[in-house]
């Protein structure tokens, strides 16, 4: 396994796409710095005395990642006193609760990769992999208790829009319960609601003005409904492969994501064609989830890639990550709000 300090250049990279200028290369310097002792102290908090709960619980940690979630908590204390030793433990707490979700996640969908790893419960079992993301869990809280009562009760908020999230996703929606609304709070509970936890902890540990503790929220909620809609964009395009993934991997697993509820609500609407469309691809999950090749979906992904709804999907992470911008406009006109600005756009312009 690489050392993803050194090797996760998508880590090192987007800190140089957030600052521009002289100043503000200074300033990613800086992030990137303070990057390397955030993903330091993970590492160490995530050791388990237990040989048994150690390897597992490091294993997704030392897969990598772009670390997002720690970027916004330090990039949003810049509007305060900067990082300290309490923001860098915020951005810790929140990302290995992110990485506990991730465990819990590839077990309930049945998922095989993982940040271009075989997922946790491949390697080992389900139980396993559950059993890690409830350590980790636990071990997130553990960092929080000794950060105050308002960073316990945002933590204990948190996990619960994660929980909940999760569960409105499995069951689905309610007889006449609108598809795409449910879909979207969906979305929001399982990775805004995270995102924006990261964004306002940065605020409230660095001293910054309170009043601007509501503007990030709202921003962080923002992006990350604009994050998990790109990638249902990416999952449909060959550039999926980049992730270790198949192109159309939901689509052939029976998860519902944007563009085929935009499908489907053609089809209701009386169109013929998506209504063929829709008919083809659930008989081919059908048939998958009998255990057919995957590959017998290859022409409907390609048909939905190929279709004007997924045009459609991809305009609408834009338009959150524009309502995300909006947000900012509470905060003084500064590197900060510009970092922010721009880590919008570099999330929506990702592709993979």
């Amino acid at each position: 396994m690489t050392d993803p300090i050194t090797a996760d250049t998508a880590t090192q990279a987007l800190p140089m796409r957030l600052f521009q200028g002289v100043s503000d290369r200074r300033a990613a310097k800086r992030m990137q710095e303070q990057l390397a002792l955030i993903e330091q102290g993970l590492l160490e908090h995530l050791r388990f005395a237990s040989d048994v709960a150690d390897a597992p619980a490091r294993y997704l940690a030392e897969a990598g990642g772009k670390r997002i979630r720690p970027m916004l908590t330090l990039l949003t204390s810049e509007l305060g006193n900067g990082p300290n030793e309490t923001v860098r433990r915020a951005a810790q707490a929140v990302e290995i609760t992110h990485l506990a979700s991730l465990y819990h996640d590839d077990v309930m969908d049945d998922a095989r990769l993982r940040r271009g790893v075989p997922a946790a419960q491949t390697v080992w079992s389900n139980s396993v992999a559950i059993l890690a993301g409830d350590l980790l869990f636990a071990r997130a809280s553990t960092l929080v208790s000794g950060m105050g009562e308002e960073a316990i009760l945002l933590q204990a908020q948190t996990f619960e829009r994660l929980c909940l999230g999760q569960l409105h996703e499995t069951v689905g929606p309610r007889p006449g319960e609108d598809p795409m609304q449910h879909y979207l709070q969906v979305l929001a509970d399982k990775t805004g609601a995270l995102i924006s936890t990261a964004a306002r902890m940065g605020v409230i540990f660095s001293d910054a003005p309170r009043e601007y503790a509501d503007a990030v929220t709202e921003y962080g909620e923002r992006i990350g409904v604009a994050f998990q809609l790109i990638d249902d964009v990416i999952d449909l395009s060959p550039k999926a492969e980049q992730t270790g993934k198949r192109a159309g991997t939901d689509l052939r697993a029976g998860v519902v994501t944007m563009p085929l509820l935009l499908l489907q609500d053609r089809s209701r609407s009386g169109d013929l064609a998506a209504a063929e469309l829709c008919e083809r691809i659930a008989e081919g999950v059908a048939r998958i989830a009998e255990g057919e090749d995957p590959a017998i979906l290859d022409p409907e992904v390609e048909a939905l890639r190929a279709h004007e709804v997924t045009d459609e999907t991809e305009a609408e992470p834009r338009r959150w990550a524009a309502e995300a911008v909006s947000a900012l406009a509470a905060l003084p006109a500064s590197q900060v709000r510009r970092g922010l600005e721009r880590m919008a756009e570099s999330i929506v312009s990702r592709e993979g």
